[in-house]
Formats: structure tokens, C-alpha cells, sequence
């Protein structure tokens, strides 16, 4: 579904292919943001061109929500934050920022913004992961109001090992 929705400061919109410079140079290329993320570092350009070519393509699902994370002040894209999957139909929200943003309080904007809009749509409960040694993503989603349900251990495919995950519920 493509939606905007707005904060503060932030802009959340629909990727677009246009976006896959900014998105490589700002954080998939970047190991130290994707180390703790499900998929692996981009190399190159065109492999960002072609992951935003697919999410161009899912926009057509009516669940499918993933925003381009921009700021207002300058139009400079930050970041990404998504509705990953449902379990058992409890959406689930992943996200990423550029290094250059983080401990700036954009990410618990951007996140408290898509549940707002997601507790509006009728859901009672969002979950939210984080790898356990992930401190600065794990505090975001504290500050969104998450409360830790479980911690469990979980294999990643595309990074071949296997990692400690908080999973947390947050309630409308």
C-alpha cells in the first residue's frame, strides 16, 4: 500500500528507485547498521536498485507498509522502517538508520508515528525484534512503549548463524 504519513520532523513515504543511491551511500552499505540486520551489507548499487525494485512492485498489497524514512528540513532520506511480516496477525515492525542519525531520537518518531497509524487501523498489538546486543535499538523501542515478552534464539539464512532476539509487544 503506498501511504505517507507524517511527524514532527519526518516525512515516512513509499521507496522509490530513486532512492538507491541515498539508501546505499546512507546505511546499506554500511556494516556496522547492517550487522544487525536480517539481510546482508549491499555491495553495490545495483543490488539496492534491485531490493527497492521489489519493494516498488509489493506496494500493490494492500498489507504491504514500508516508508522511506526523510526528513522535512532538507528532503535527505535517513532511513526505513517497515511492517516485515504478521504473526498470527500481529504486524511486526522492522527498521534501519543511516549511522550518521542515530541518537537523535528519529527512529522513536518515525516508529511511534507507524503505530499510531497501525493501532488506527484496528490492530491491539505490534511486535517488534531486536538482536540482544542491538542496545540502541532495543532502547527505541522501550522508549515506544515495548514490553519485552520473550527472548528466543533464531537463524538468520542470510548471515548463517544463529543470534539472541528480544521480541517485544507493544499495545495500543
Amino acid at each position: 500500500m503506498k501511504l505517507t504519513l507524517e511527524t514532527e520532523r519526518l516525512l515516512l513515504r513509499p521507496f522509490a528507485i530513486e532512492d538507491a543511491e541515498a539508501m546505499f551511500d546512507g546505511w546499506a552499505s554500511d556494516d556496522e547498521v547492517t550487522k544487525y540486520l536480517t539481510w546482508n551489507t549491499h555491495r553495490t548499487v545495483e543490488e539496492t536498485k534491485w531490493i527497492l525494485s521489489l519493494w516498488v512492485k509489493e506496494y500493490e498489497k494492500p498489507e504491504r507498509l514500508n516508508f522511506a524514512i526523510v526528513q522535512k528540513e532538507d528532503g535527505q532520506l535517513i532511513g526505513g522502517i517497515d511492517v516485515v511480516g504478521y504473526d498470527n496477525g500481529v504486524p511486526v515492525i522492522g527498521y534501519n538508520l543511516a549511522r550518521m542519525y542515530w541518537n537523535r531520537g528519529y527512529m522513536t518518531e518515525a516508529c511511534r508515528r507507524v503505530l499510531t497509524y497501525l493501532f488506527s487501523q484496528g490492530y491491539e498489538k505490534v511486535r517488534i525484534d531486536a538482536m540482544v546486543e542491538n542496545i540502541g535499538s532495543n532502547r527505541v523501542i522501550q522508549k515506544c512503549g515495548g514490553i519485552l515478552w520473550k527472548t528466543e534464539e533464531e537463524y538468520v539464512p542470510q548471515k548463517n548463524r544463529t543470534v539472541s532476539v528480544n521480541r517485544y509487544i507493544v499495545k495500543a
